[in-house]
């Protein structure tokens, strides 16, 4: 008899930009709010009740001769290096982004070939077979394409797949807002193989929602804070309190139903790898989502955090923090195998997602 089919990550990668911005760097920005009034606080005010708010004191940024397929590339090179796998084995090339490419001198979205396709032609991949499309879906997107990817595994037509986020969010922010300082640039990228066996590892369970009705434009596009802008430049806008509100009352039940169709407790999980977007938003979902499963406290450590020197880059933050984590390279967090971890993350549409994995 046929042994069920297992999604499990088998290799992972990561691009983390070399270009440093500490909070410094924005203390002769000219801050407005959506009125274009100047702010009244002193910028040194403003950055550090940011710092305090979202735990970032720094953020990588990508140099100026780089876009997001590259960086997807890096990271998509290393993840194949390291587990030695043959391109020309993968079923799909997932590229989740929001964006597209945006070139440092031309701020518009290049969407055209996909990201991915011009990552598979970056890899030199020959097979014909190997399906390469891109996945807009907010901040969530690398993790639906994980998803996605666990539902063509378990269908028996494919053996491989690789997921990768990359974004360049610091070619869609207002310098004259103060969001800006919250976004980021990098690229993360995981293989992920159909493995047969009777006992449950890899993808263990998941669960989505989506909420467009009241909450569809909470992150979009929009002109500059500067009440005279130079041009007709769209930037990423965000209604930061109600985006707080939508997360907390909404990500705990998400996370909860995934465990409720994985059979776990709260108490099984080792690690919470949550979507990088506002350090006391992350500790206060983890709060919720424990005393949700009837838990008074997380325990501390369970929850890696890379925000204060690597930003929010939307897409990336997970799968660069998981490669990280494996890798050994995140003080005082590891894993061992079969240790159970939860991946979440909530963002733009509004989307949410959430997914139990069992490390083999």
């Amino acid at each position: 008899m046929k042994q069920p089919i297992h999604s499990v990550i088998v290799g992972s990668g990561s691009y983390i930009p070399e270009r440093r911005a500490p909070n410094a760097d924005f203390l002769n920005n000219i801050f407005c709010d959506a009125a274009g009034a100047q702010l009244a606080k002193s910028n040194e005010e403003t950055i550090r009740k940011l710092q305090e708010i979202t735990g970032i004191s720094e953020r990588r940024y990508v140099t100026d001769d780089l876009v997001a397929s590259d960086i997807a590339y890096f990271a998509a090179r290393e993840a194949l290096t390291t587990s030695g796998i043959d391109p020309e084995s993968l079923d799909y090339v997932i590229v989740a982004h929001n964006f597209g490419d945006v070139r440092a001198d031309n701020r518009r979205s290049d969407l055209v070939p996909t990201l991915a396709a011009r990552v598979k032609h970056r890899l030199g991949i020959i097979n014909p077979r190997t399906v390469a499309y891109d996945l807009p879906f907010g901040c969530p997107g690398w993790l639906q394409g994980v998803i996605q990817a666990d539902y063509f595994l378990r269908s028996g037509d494919c053996r491989r797949a690789m997921v990768i986020g990359a974004e360049t969010l610091s070619r869609v922010s207002d310098p004259h807002d103060r969001d800006s300082m919250i976004y980021s640039d990098g690229a993360g990228a995981t293989i992920l193989e159909a493995v047969e066996g009777p006992d449950p590892t890899g993808i263990l369970a998941h669960a989505v929602r989506s909420d467009t009705i009241d909450h569809a434009y909470l992150l979009s596009m929009g002109l500059s804070n500067h009440p005279h802008p130079d041009d007709e430049t769209l930037y990423l806008k965000m209604d930061g309190h109600k985006l707080y509100e939508y997360a907390l009352k909404h990500v705990p039940p998400v996370i909860r139903e995934c465990l409720d169709k994985a059979g776990l407790s709260i108490r099984d999980i080792r690690k919470v790898l949550i979507h990088q977007a506002n350090e006391k938003m992350d500790e206060a979902i983890l709060k919720r989502t424990f005393k949700l499963c009837g838990v008074a406290e997380a325990p501390a450590g369970v929850m890696p955090m890379t925000i204060s020197w690597l930003g929010n880059s939307s897409v990336a933050t997970l799968p660069t923090m998981y490669d990280l984590l494996v890798k050994g390279r995140l003080e005082d967090h590891a894993l061992t195998p079969g240790s159970d971890i939860l991946f979440a993350s909530v963002g733009a549409g509004m989307n949410i997602n959430a997914v139990a994995y069992r490390l083999s």
